[in-house]
């Protein structure tokens, strides 16, 4: 099963997406392209109705569920928080029952977010792996649908976002992308074939979760620990198959950002253009200072996604008190 969908897949999509949520802007601003010494364009996920780009890959996949499995009594899948509130606010829609699993100590305002949208919430195990194991096996007990982190119709819906960003800035020659269970790297890949672009296109993961990184240069699948404090959306300990099969494929380079840079980042983010990031929403940001001055950022227009802003108050707050350099 091939991750990337084709153009006919991607304007299906895009119609589903629309039926639920406007598209989101991109803009460019002075300070950030200051500081980067270059044209950057961020794409504003994190203005979505659920605050991060995945909503859009689970409007797609619960319309393609209904008609898959019309009699599904009910769905289950594992997250760190973007994910299963993507899945909770599409179940909703289309009154299905959503059950999400979380690891022990996740973001508690990420949790709150998915049970107003109505999932029963779950916290088993000390990370994402841990917690995706124990819904595939609630999933065999309950006769629930196991939802994955990476599917076609979700690389289909979380493509429009590239798709809008692509069409709006079709000279974009570089663009970076935060690396969770690759949904979002194989959408921009899938965005830019589907439009013939050149547009590079950079994976960043965490350097304390570089399992994709680690993968990506060795040529074969391998786990590495995932430690990360504030990139939880890139904690990822065991690449997925599908999409690391992609990134192997089509990335120009992935690179590994500290949870320090993304701090830096997440400031910058904040006193440039007055968002909020959360961590993995800075990454790309982050990636893209660490290489201000390689050719691939240097005199080129980069396109940043601030990929979402769902961060705990005591986190940023703790964050965003500290002096940027």
């Amino acid at each position: 099963m091939t991750l990337l969908p084709s153009r006919s897949d991607l304007d299906a999509a895009a119609a589903i997406v629309y039926g639920a949520m406007p598209a989101t802007p991109q803009f460019s601003w002075p300070l950030l392209n200051e500081a980067l010494g270059t044209e950057a364009w961020v794409k504003h996920e994190n203005h979505t109705a659920t605050g991060a780009f995945k909503v859009r890959g689970g409007l797609v996949y619960l319309d393609g569920l209904a008609r898959r499995e019309p009699g599904v009594s009910g769905i289950i899948s594992a997250t760190r928080g973007n994910h299963g509130q993507s899945l909770a606010f599409a179940a909703r829609r289309h009154g299905v029952r959503a059950t999400i699993v979380v690891p022990h100590g996740n973001s508690a305002e990420k949790n709150a977010a998915m049970r107003s949208l109505g999932a029963q919430l779950l916290e088993y195990g000390d990370d994402f792996q841990a917690s995706r194991e124990y819904a595939l096996s609630l999933a065999r007990k309950q006769g629930l649908h196991m939802v994955p982190s990476c599917h076609p119709d979700l690389v289909a819906g979380v493509a429009s976002y590239w798709m809008e960003l692509f069409h709006a800035q079709p000279e974009l020659d570089t663009v970076f992308v935060p690396i969770g269970q690759g949904s979002g790297f194989c959408a921009a890949v899938a965005a830019r074939e589907a439009l013939g672009l050149r547009t590079r296109v950079i994976g960043v993961v965490s350097s304390h979760a570089t399992a994709y990184m680690d993968s990506f240069r060795s040529g074969e699948l391998q786990e590495a620990p995932a430690t990360t404090d504030l990139a939880d959306g890139m904690a990822c300990r065991t690449p997925d198959a599908g999409s690391l099969e992609v990134v192997r494929r089509y990335a120009d380079d992935v690179v590994a950002v500290s949870d320090e840079e993304v701090a830096r980042a997440i400031r910058l983010y904040y006193r440039a253009t007055h968002n909020l990031a959360e961590g993995a929403g800075a990454a790309a940001l982050a990636a893209a200072t660490r290489m201000k001055h390689d050719p691939r950022v240097a005199g080129c227009k980069v396109g940043l996604p601030l990929t979402g802003a769902n961060v705990d108050a005591e986190k940023i707050m703790r964050v965003l008190s500290e002096v940027l350099p």
